[in-house]
């Protein structure tokens, strides 16, 4: 069973940048696309971003196009996302996760193995 433990999350002025970590255990992740959602109090959770297993396909939230990009180096076994240009609408918890059905890949709409999750906070 694969294992999620998000990590980079921090409190960033707007317009600032932070780098998430997403380090996978229990299996290569290599294996797997990897998605990342993040939820504030009161909100749906979003899907922000998925990458898939070989990194030949990406795609992103439109409220983060532009701004975020993601990536992964899989023989460190860590999916990355790159935030740019930080809105304080960014603010929430921001978790990573893998399709539940792993081969549908980043076109699952279903994933799980939910981390702990990683707090970003835009605030002035």
């Amino acid at each position: 069973q694969v294992q999620f433990v998000e990590s980079g999350g921090g409190l960033v002025q707007p317009g600032g940048s932070l780098r998430l970590s997403c380090a996978a255990s229990g299996f290569a992740l290599d294996y797997y696309a990897i998605g990342w959602f993040r939820q504030a109090p009161g909100k749906e959770r979003e899907r922000v971003s998925c990458i898939s297993k070989n990194a030949g396909s990406t795609d992103y939230a439109d409220s983060v196009k532009g701004r975020f990009t993601i990536s992964r180096d899989n023989r460190k076994n860590t999916v990355y996302l790159q935030m740019n240009s930080l809105k304080p609408e960014d603010t929430a918890v921001y978790y990573c996760a893998t399709p539940k059905r792993s081969w549908r890949g980043c076109q699952s709409p279903d994933f799980g193995s939910w981390g702990q999750g990683t707090q970003v906070t835009v605030s002035s």
